[in-house]
């Protein structure tokens, strides 16, 4: 069946619950507050057992799995939740994931879905009600294991955030040399499918040089008809700063205009609808 969105709904999204404690908290405010519909959480990272926690104790969060194969803080790092020898080419010499898209796209296969399955495994059975997947720096989403997320979220029969056009995907920027037919040839198989897919991804303004409120007007203004994932990373202050001093504004930041009214009344003047990823996978398993 035709996927067809005539309207501009809007996923808000949390991509790094777990990262932070900061992140965390921001997450449920948010969430609370309406300015935020989704998230996804990091399993490897140090607070996933709090962010567990929170979504036992809140059943109305919407919550992903956060897929990880990445690890791009300096001096803040996480390890993969298997045991992956060397040889996988998951790791680097300390045992982290490694910081960058490039190097982690020449992982084996095998062990990526064993790692990817895990940490899946891992959420379920902290008691997250998931809603979906996702990827964190878009690696899982590379052409290398575009089959395997997609396999995965049929497995595990939630939906896989997909974009139609992986050049209009901002990690594609940054994942080195990309041959794009593996990935067009499953986005060509899930529409066949009647799958889930989103026309567009627009993410957090990382380079902007205006204040916050002036690139974020200007983020809601530029979202096209269709579906459109909003790939946010809000954080309260107080601990990001520590992690990453040079860039934890643009999350402190985020999440301070995301608590005032400017959002509601950029939600009401560019008329989007705001939805969640459990709400649109049960809307869309309607529809097929």
């Amino acid at each position: 069946m035709k996927q067809r969105f005539d309207k501009k709904r809007v996923v808000i999204h949390e991509d790094d619950v777990g990262m932070s404690h900061g992140a965390n908290l921001a997450y449920v405010e948010l969430s609370r507050l309406g300015t935020c519909s989704s998230g996804s959480v990091m399993v490897p990272c140090p607070w996933f057992a709090e962010a567990a926690d929170l979504a036992n104790q809140d059943s109305s969060l919407d919550l992903g799995v956060h897929l990880t194969l990445t690890s791009e803080q300096r001096h803040y790092r996480w390890r993969p939740v298997t045991t992956p020898p060397r040889s996988a080419g998951l790791t680097d010499e300390f045992g982290y994931f490694w910081p960058d898209v490039p190097t982690a796209r020449k992982a084996h296969p095998d062990a990526v879905e064993a790692e990817l399955r895990a940490q899946l495994d891992i959420a379920r059975a902290a008691g997250f009600n998931i809603t979906h997947i996702d990827a964190h720096m878009g690696t899982a989403q590379m052409p290398e294991f575009t089959a395997i997320y997609r396999q995965i979220a049929k497995d595990y029969g939630i939906p896989a955030m997909l974009i139609k056009d992986l050049g209009a995907y901002n990690p594609a920027t940054y994942a080195g040399d990309i041959v794009v037919a593996r990935y067009d040839e499953e986005i060509a198989k899930a529409l066949s499918a009647g799958e889930l897919l989103f026309d567009a991804v627009l993410e957090t303004p990382w380079s902007r040089t205006t204040n916050a409120e002036t690139a974020y007007y200007e983020l809601f203004r530029s979202i096209p008809e269709g579906l459109t994932f909003l790939s946010m990373h809000f954080n309260t202050p107080g601990d990001f700063e520590s992690i990453n001093p040079r860039d934890a504004h643009l999350r402190t930041e985020e999440y301070e205009l995301f608590r005032t009214s400017k959002v509601k009344e950029w939600i009401t003047e560019f008329d989007l609808e705001i939805v969640s990823m459990g709400a649109l996978h049960d809307g869309h398993q309607g529809r097929s």
